[in-house]
């Protein structure tokens, strides 16, 4: 049955790719149902891979091969906390080292242009710190690096 609400999200031919990718990749993430096209349509042929019903970290998904018409941005991403520094490293790693790219402040994008925040729980809580000034320093400890290094973060958290 398929949810109430699941995020739907428009690849070019390559939906089945990415949601075998995040299965391998993410805890509590699965393939589910490949619907194939009925007839042909703007962006593929019948019997084509038309969706693929997935989760990612629990978060139901429909990936819809829509063709090369819209691309992925930073407006969307998946964030996922970790729960320490191996597991972030993990995680990166796996989507940066299979074609994806590094951006700024723990984000990155997978080879299908879909962004992720992998970030740390410590850092979560650092930038929530009631003491604003120790906030602050592991907020600006965030803006200087790529994939988040927690070490760092306490670090400047602490001054």
């Amino acid at each position: 049955m398929v949810p109430k609400n699941t995020i739907c999200l428009w690849y070019d031919g390559t939906a089945l790719d990415a949601a075998k990718f995040y299965a391998e990749t993410f805890p509590d993430s699965a393939v589910g149902t490949v619907h194939r096209a009925p007839d042909d349509y703007p962006a593929g042929k019948q019997g084509d891979v038309l969706t693929v019903e997935f989760t990612v970290i629990g978060t139901p998904c429909l990936g819809l091969n829509g063709g090369s018409t819209f691309k992925h941005n930073e407006a969307f991403s998946f964030q996922v906390a970790t729960d320490d520094q191996a597991e972030t490293d993990r995680l990166w790693n796996v989507v940066v080292g299979n074609g994806g790219q590094e951006s700024a402040c723990g984000w990155c994008k997978d080879k299908w242009g879909l962004s992720w925040q992998i970030t740390p729980r410590a850092l979560t809580a650092a930038i929530a710190d009631p003491d604003r000034a120790a906030a602050r320093r592991a907020f600006e400890a965030m803006m200087q690096v790529r994939k988040i290094d927690t070490a760092a973060i306490e670090a400047a958290r602490r001054g």
